[in-house]
């Protein structure tokens, strides 16, 4: 009884998220420009018009041409479709973000868990592992590690994550000690359930709204990030259709084909922005303080 009672408190919270969420204008747009990101991600082979292009084919004939109607945004250096490379892009941009957001939040959520949950030596240590690496610039300690790893799209992911995860320990550390003083967690303690259900059963799933909210405006984040790093040469090397190195490589004939990197910095742009439109809005719902019922 008891169980069914929370699940019916759980889907009426879920209900009411999803109402103020599609009140929310801008976050109802930015959520269909995701899911249509998704959908092209998905379905990239079957949208874009020329495959082989994005996948390393070379047409040195028609190198650096204009936008027409065989080429949308037009071709690159080598005569590869800009449009095909760009939907190629997106599930590639899509995967590195999510795959680099689900690691950081699982060390980073778990461990600022257990840090906020058990002893205090425990908690000493691993807050000031988190210091150390929170006293790097995210951007700079990525950029170092990629270097470091050298230079490839696995390796960034990487450095990204271990740039990133403590935030996480340090955002779920301050909601597990404020969770602790629960009397449901005080309870259970009593009762002498074990430290790994208390944290698994009891903390964790009463800390995750502010996890989900900064993981959401973090996914644009990362594909910022990855686009910087590929861009300066740390991250996807050629011939990946990735954004930020189809920026990087345009520079050297921009002056001569705009439209070479004028489009994958769009699609960086509208991805980016979308994803922090969701996220300010599930703070703005998730928050008791800003919720506006």
């Amino acid at each position: 009884m008891i169980v069914k009672n929370e699940l019916k408190a759980h889907l009426k919270e879920l209900r009411l998220t999803i109402y103020l969420l599609n009140r929310n204008i801008l976050v109802r747009i930015a959520s269909v420009i995701i899911l249509t990101l998704i959908v092209i991600a998905v379905l990239a082979p079957l949208i874009a018009p020329y495959p082989a292009d994005a996948l390393g084919a070379t047409h040195p004939e028609i190198s650096l041409s204009p936008m027409s109607a065989a080429h949308w945004f037009g071709t690159d250096e080598l005569g590869r479709d800009i449009f095909s490379k760009i939907i190629y892009g997106t599930r590639i941009s899509l995967s590195v973000a999510v795959v680099t957001i689900f690691f950081a939040v699982m060390i980073g959520a778990f461990l600022g868990a257990v840090a906020g949950s058990m002893s205090r030596w425990v908690d000493e240590l691993i807050m000031r592992t988190t210091d150390t690496f929170l006293s790097f610039p995210p951007l700079l300690l990525a950029i170092a590690l990629s270097a470091i790893m050298g230079p490839s799209l696995a390796n960034a992911q990487i450095a990204i994550i271990a740039s990133w995860w403590p935030w996480y320990t340090r955002l779920m550390r301050g909601q597990a000690v404020s969770v602790r003083e629960k009397p449901f967690v005080m309870a259970a303690e009593a009762i002498g359930t074990g430290h790994l259900t208390i944290i698994f059963k009891h903390i964790v799933p009463n800390c995750i709204a502010p996890i989900l909210v900064q993981a959401s405006m973090d996914m644009g984040g990362v594909i910022l990030t990855v686009a910087a790093l590929s861009f300066l040469g740390l991250g996807a090397q050629p011939p990946t259709p990735e954004w930020g190195l189809m920026v990087s490589t345009s520079k050297n004939y921009f002056l001569n084909a705009w439209w070479y990197g004028v489009f994958p910095g769009i699609a960086i742009f509208i991805t980016v922005l979308s994803f922090n439109l969701i996220g300010d809005g599930l703070r703005e719902v998730l928050d008791p303080k800003t919720r506006k019922n």
